[in-house]
């Protein structure tokens, strides 16, 4: 696998693309030194998916994620200077399940011969277990994407990067194996708290009325119900229609809580928890990490976990497994995320 010369990594770090950190690895070194070129050059797309590959390549890589964080995922258009970036990946990861088809189509068209491209979903869901809901009907063709919020499939996404990453850098089989293996760890205590807490909520309870329907898989592994997503499949704003419906819903199923998204705000939310007295909660966060790049609780661990706790307490129950869970990544997570 090729090695980026260094005159080339210092040129890309101040590209606006790059530019969203500072070079770590540079930082760190002593003075008059040059800081180790990392074996590969890897790009990702979502944070979520940034921060698995991040724990998973280490120090070994550098990682440019290409959408910033609090950004629709479904709508992005990569800007022209992604091509170059993109250009001289070893390795691009992205979510697949035809989330980012404009980033898609930009990467097969600048990737290198050698280079390779990973959609992460497709490698890890068979077609057959694709989930059409409310927001991704099955007629528009394109499945509900988020795999990343349910930990089992996290762990299958971090498994493929370890096996994609070995296979381009064979030398760093042994870092990737290690790395794998905290992530793992971690990603199952998650999902064991998550397990040991929902016990504090019957199961005629865990229903989730949300904005932006990203638990679809999640509710399949954990025994929870989505009752519905207020969205339209155009994401768009709901339509007086669509709210009266929802609040005949909430009615109907006696609703706890409506649970909304950082990257969809919506004055819809208020005005359905205004007609309920159900209480709306907007917290929630699809693929905008936590805190800022750098703190522990930027992390996909930490996202998860500041979720779950959120949908627990917001519907009645407790959260103290999850509470108690240390979320710091198990390897630094040296990233560049744009912002």
């Amino acid at each position: 696998m090729r090695r980026l010369p260094a005159l080339l990594v210092f040129t890309l770090l101040v590209l606006p693309l790059a530019a969203c950190g500072d070079d770590d690895a540079d930082a760190a070194a002593p003075a008059g030194t040059a800081a180790a070129e990392p074996a590969l050059r890897i790009v990702t797309t979502v944070a979520p998916i940034t921060s698995i590959v991040a724990a998973v390549a280490g120090d070994r890589a550098r990682i440019d994620g290409l959408v910033p964080e609090g950004t629709n995922s479904h709508t992005f258009e990569p800007p022209p200077s992604a091509a170059r970036v993109l250009s001289e990946a070893d390795v691009v990861f992205i979510n697949g399940l035809k989330l980012e088809e404009p980033t898609k189509k930009l990467a097969e068209r600048n990737l290198a011969d050698d280079a390779r491209l990973v959609e992460l979903g497709d490698e890890v869901l068979p077609e057959s277990d694709w989930i059409y809901d409310f927001s991704f009907p099955e007629k528009e063709g394109k499945p509900n994407p988020h795999l990343w919020t349910d930990p089992t499939y996290a762990i299958s996404y971090a498994e493929v990067v370890r096996d994609t990453l070995v296979d381009a850098d064979a030398e760093g089989r042994s870092v990737y194996e290690a790395n794998y293996a905290s992530f793992e760890k971690q990603a199952t205590a998650l999902s064991d708290a998550l397990k040991e807490d929902q016990k504090s909520l019957d199961a005629d309870e865990r229903e989730l009325l949300t904005y932006h329907d990203a638990y679809a898989y999640f509710a399949k592994t954990y025994g929870w119900k989505v009752v519905g997503a207020i969205q339209p499949s155009d994401f768009a704003d709901p339509t007086p229609k669509d709210i009266a419906r929802l609040i005949d819903q909430i009615r109907a199923e006696n609703v706890k809580a409506i649970f909304g998204s950082e990257v969809f705000p919506s004055d819809a939310l208020a005005e359905i928890g205004k007609a309920t007295g159900v209480h709306w909660e907007d917290t929630l966060r699809d693929d905008d990490l936590p805190g800022a790049p750098g703190e522990p609780e930027h992390s996909w661990l930490g996202l998860m976990r500041s979720n779950y706790v959120t949908i627990l307490t917001r519907l009645g129950g407790t959260a103290d497994a999850l509470e108690a869970l240390d979320t710091t990544p198990a390897v630094p997570d040296t990233a560049h995320y744009p912002q």
